[in-house]
């Protein structure tokens, strides 16, 4: 009987949990049919992810009450699958965060949603791997790599992991991974949502190339050149297609996400020194990365 007791009071406790949180998961209408989720980042302040944002005006907010209210697009980045919408202040409960030392592989997490009809959603699973800064395939960087180990239903995308306390780990999102969904922290949301917010984007370099990893005869690594925009920073440098990348600021490159690295918002406007094999001769060239292109609405 007593284990019984306990095991009910354990329930019972993550149970609670995922009441407390509920109130500051909303749903997104924002796309055909099935809405998606967000989180009352800050009051007034609405985090949720861009692939299920398909659109950029008649967005409506459904808060815990049941209150629908408009909303409004501050900014998107697609580069970690984030967009921000504001609403009106003192809608509602913001987020309370957990600390990034208390998330540890194996921790329980409950994946939340909200479905209009439906109320809150919740799936149970754990914490299945946790490391360092990452970039995605879309050349955002996150602080802190998450992946749970839980079921990203439709509409959970935009949604909260959270703790055994409900507290708030990061926003869940299948749109960055193939087949199962990560939790971008909230250092990553926290600081893309503030570049929103102030300029309705978030500034990062590129060169203007398409490369794929090559090994030279002499064992070397780099990157040879598959692709040259005209008019594109690299080709200004004198960038040829055919050329080997080898070294950006005298640092080896071997991959794609070597070269991203110095490509961020900092790097824009000021030459980076690259080095090149061009039919087995050294070349040296200093390329200035441009902004990417990015609409702040689609």
């Amino acid at each position: 009987m007593a284990k019984e007791n306990s095991l009910r009071n354990f329930s019972d406790e993550l149970a609670g949990a995922v009441e407390r949180a509920s109130q500051f998961v909303v749903a997104v209408h924002g796309r055909p049919h099935v809405p998606s989720s967000g989180i009352l980042w800050q009051d007034g302040v609405v985090v949720t992810t861009d692939h299920t944002l398909r659109r950029d005006s008649d967005i409506t907010i459904t808060l815990p009450n049941g209150t629908n209210l408009p909303a409004t697009l501050a900014g998107r980045d697609p580069g970690t699958d984030l967009a921000v919408l504001k609403i009106g202040e003192g809608s509602g409960d913001a987020a309370k965060f957990a600390s990034d030392a208390s998330i540890k592989t194996g921790n329980f997490v409950y994946a939340l949603g909200r479905r209009t009809e439906n109320g809150i959603s919740a799936s149970f699973g754990i914490v299945s791997a946790v490391g360092g800064a990452w970039r995605t395939w879309r050349g955002g960087q996150a602080e802190r790599f998450i992946r749970p180990d839980v079921t990203i239903y439709p509409g959970f995308s935009g949604g909260a992991l959270i703790d055994v306390e409900g507290l708030v780990i990061g926003l869940n999102t299948s749109g960055l991974t193939r087949g199962s969904g990560v939790t971008l922290p909230v250092a990553a949301v926290t600081r893309v949502a503030g570049d929103l917010l102030v300029s309705g984007r978030v500034r990062r370099g590129y060169l203007g190339i398409g490369m794929h990893p090559v090994q030279l005869p002499d064992g070397r690594e780099g990157l040879i050149m598959l692709s040259v925009e005209p008019e594109g920073p690299a080709a200004k440098a004198g960038v040829l297609i055919g050329d080997v990348l080898l070294t950006l600021e005298g640092q080896p490159v071997t991959d794609t996400d070597d070269v991203q690295a110095h490509l961020g918002g900092d790097k824009v406007g000021k030459p980076i020194a690259a080095e090149l094999l061009r039919g087995g001769v050294p070349v040296k060239a200093d390329i200035v990365p441009a902004e990417r292109k990015q609409r702040t609405c689609r």
